[in-house]
C-alpha cells in the first residue's frame, strides 16, 4: 500500500489564518504549492517540518501522527526525518564544503559518516571542492552544498521552499534542469513551494493553487494549469484571457458561448447553459495575417493589434476582437509577419484549448 501523507490543519494569525485539507499519495514523485506570495505556502511547509505548530487539526505521514490537536500530540522536528531546503541556503560560513555536509550527520556512525559524505560529493558534483569555505563558492555551488548537506541524512520527506529565490536568472534555468533528474535518484517524495509558473511545470507532478490562506483547486499539474476551477484559479495559474460569456446551446459534444457579439465553441464539459467564465491561454491562440488556408480550428475571430509588448524571447499582443485578447509569440514570428499596431490578423483557437467553469 502506497504511503500517505494527510495534512488537515489551520493555523491563525492575528491578520490571517492558513488551512489545508488534502491527503497526499506519496508515490506521487513532485507535489507543488503554487501560489502568489503571502498565500500560505512557507506557513504549510514550517508546519509539515515541525517549525511551526498548528493551531488544530493534524498531520499524519504513513499512519504515523506527527501532529494533532485532539491528543494533544507533536512530533518535534528531529524525530521527523524530512528535509528542509531554505531559500537562503542556511549554510555555516565558517564551515569548508565537507563541513558543512558532515554537521548534519550528527549522531550517524563513524563508520557511515564519510562514506555518507563522499557518496554526496561524488552526487553533486562536488569535487575538487571540498575543502572550499563555502563563502567563496558560486550561488549554484552553493545550492549543491546545502542540497547534499539536507540529502545526506536520507529524509523520507524533502521539502524545498523556493530552492532558486537565490540564484541569478541564467543559473536558475540550468540548475532546474539539473535538479529533477539529480533528485529523482533518491526516490524521495518532494513537496516544492514556488511561484513560478515554469518552475512547477518543469519539475512538478501535481499541484495545489493557494491563495490567502486557502486551498483553491488540488489535481495532477497539467489539468490544473489547463483546467483552472474559477477565475481566481485561472489568474493564478497565468490563464491571461478569462471573461464572461453566456451558455447558449449545446450539441454534438460542443457548448456555444457568445462572448460580446462573438460566438465561440468549446468542449462540453457538463455545464447548463447561462451564464460561464471562459479561459484561453495566450499561448494557444494561432495568428495569422490573412484569412488563408482552413485548419482545424473551430474558432477564428478577426481583430486589431492594440498592443505590441516584448517578454523576453516573446512577444505579447492585445487584439480587439469585439473585447479584447492576448496573445503570445516568438519575436522571429512578429518579425516575419510584420505585426504593429493597428494590423489586422485573424486568431484561430481550437475548441479543445477554450476552457469554460463556472461564473
Amino acid at each position: 500500500m502506497a504511503k500517505t501523507l494527510l495534512i488537515d490543519i489551520e493555523k491563525i494569525f492575528p491578520d490571517r489564518r492558513v488551512s489545508m485539507r488534502t491527503e497526499l499519495d506519496l508515490a506521487t514523485s513532485w507535489t507543488v504549492l503554487f501560489g502568489p506570495s503571502g498565500a500560505g505556502k512557507t506557513t504549510i511547509l514550517r508546519c509539515l517540518a515541525g517549525l511551526e505548530k498548528p493551531d488544530y487539526g493534524e498531520i499524519r505521514y504513513d499512519g504515523e501522527t506527527w501532529f494533532s490537536s485532539n491528543g494533544p500530540s507533536f512530533v518535534p522536528p528531529q524525530k521527523r526525518r524530512i528535509g528542509f531546503f531554505f531559500q537562503d541556503y542556511a549554510l555555516f560560513p565558517h564551515l569548508s564544503v565537507r563541513g558543512n555536509i558532515r554537521y548534519n550527520l550528527t549522531g550517524t556512525p563513524a563508520s557511515d559518516k564519510e562514506a555518507r559524505v563522499e557518496e554526496m560529493i561524488e552526487t553533486f558534483g562536488l569535487s575538487g571542492l571540498e575543502e572550499r569555505n563555502v563563502r567563496t563558492l558560486s550561488g549554484g555551488e552553493k545550492q549543491k552544498v546545502a542540497l547534499a548537506r539536507t540529502l545526506c541524512r536520507r529524509p523520507r520527506l524533502l521539502l524545498l521552499d523556493e530552492p532558486f529565490a537565490a540564484l541569478d536568472t541564467p543559473s536558475r534555468i540550468r540548475f532546474r534542469k539539473e535538479l529533477r533528474a539529480l533528485l529523482d535518484g533518491f526516490d524521495i517524495p518532494i513537496i516544492l513551494v514556488t511561484h513560478d509558473r515554469t518552475e512547477a511545470l518543469s519539475l512538478g507532478d501535481r499541484m495545489i493553487v493557494m491563495d490567502r490562506g486557502m486551498v483553491l483547486q488540488a489535481g495532477p499539474i497539467t489539468e490544473v494549469f489547463s483546467k483552472p476551477n474559477q477565475k481566481t484559479t485561472a489568474g493564478i495559474v497565468g490563464m491571461e484571457n478569462v471573461f464572461p460569456g453566456t451558455l447558449t446551446e449545446k450539441r454534438d459534444g460542443l457548448a456555444l458561448v457568445k462572448v460580446k457579439d462573438v460566438l465561440l465553441e468549446a468542449v462540453d464539459i457538463g455545464l447548463t447553459p447561462g451564464q460561464v467564465m471562459v479561459g484561453i491561454r495566450a499561448e494557444d491562440i494561432i495568428l495569422e495575417t490573412s484569412e488563408g488556408a482552413r485548419s482545424s480550428a473551430r474558432n477564428r475571430l478577426h481583430g486589431t493589434i492594440k498592443a505590441v509588448m516584448p517578454e523576453e524571447s516573446l512577444v505579447r499582443l492585445t487584439i480587439d476582437c469585439g473585447f479584447p485578447i492576448d496573445a503570445l509569440i516568438t519575436r522571429e514570428s512578429r518579425e516575419e509577419m510584420g505585426l504593429e499596431v493597428l494590423t489586422e490578423v485573424t486568431l484561430s483557437v481550437k475548441a479543445t484549448v477554450i476552457h469554460l467553469f463556472p461564473h
